[in-house]
């Protein structure tokens, strides 16, 4: 069951990147675009101030494969049938807490539209072992002047007796990515039952699940360009087409 009121309080959701590509504009700029599946967002517990110390809502997508007796508690507990694989909560102040109980679905339509602006987290792209021009942006050493072994490396690190040591959180050479990344306005451009549509590149591979929260509205807005297709009963259907390369 969803509730009418849903937009008004609740400014987040989970999902889980599905691709990237790219789409036209009504005005024909073409523009990058990432699809996020929402579909199965559950209410798994309801966190008060009273008996928590905080509001918050604890939303959970996806299916768990290995389910252990504890999460097979916690499903009953929550009256869901399976326990989500990716799981977090949402936290809110006392004066706009929505009143959910366990286990009902949160319909995407009625959190995000078109035209809202959102900061999508996720977990990025590990890189394995990188150097410092590469994770850290680092200019390198001379080209010249026989220094042709020192076009990468990072230089000094420290300084000399005092103080006699190099400084805690240096940037150094390190395993680069596999992080917590937010990416911050980006703009909805369409929105359906099981799926967002976001302008530009969210953080992470296919089938990374994400967080998106709304930050925003886009006064501006620009929809996309749809074509108009008919189904076998006659009736006009509006669909999404991907920008042909």
């Amino acid at each position: 069951m969803c509730r009418f009121f849903v937009f008004m309080t609740l400014h987040a959701i989970l999902g889980q990147k599905i691709r990237q590509t790219q789409m036209f504009l009504i005005d024909g700029t073409r523009i990058p675009v990432s699809f996020i599946n929402v579909a199965g967002n559950v209410v798994t517990d309801v966190k008060t101030k009273e008996k928590n110390g905080y509001n918050a809502l604890q939303l959970g997508i996806g299916k768990t494969k290995r389910l252990t007796k504890a999460m097979d508690g916690l499903a009953k507990a929550a009256k869901i049938e399976h326990w989500p694989y990716f799981v977090r909560e949402i936290r809110f102040d006392s004066s706009d807490f929505p009143t959910f109980s366990s286990g009902e679905h949160i319909n995407p339509t009625e959190v995000l539209k078109a035209g809202d602006i959102v900061d999508v987290t996720g977990i990025s792209k590990g890189k394995g072992y990188a150097g410092v021009v590469k994770r850290h942006h680092f200019k390198g050493g001379p080209r010249t002047h026989g220094q042709s072994d020192r076009e990468r490396a990072p230089g000094s690190i420290g300084q000399t007796t005092t103080p006699g040591r190099v400084y805690k959180g240096k940037r150094m050479a390190g395993r680069m990515g596999h992080e917590r990344v937010t990416v911050k306005n980006l703009k909805v451009v369409d929105v359906g039952q099981d799926y967002v549509v976001v302008k530009g590149l969210v953080p992470g591979s296919v089938n990374t699940f994400l967080i998106l929260k709304k930050s925003g509205e886009d006064k501006k807005f620009v929809p996309l360009y749809k074509e108009v297709s008919e189904v076998s009963n006659g009736e006009k259907k509006m669909e999404v087409k991907d920008a042909k390369k």
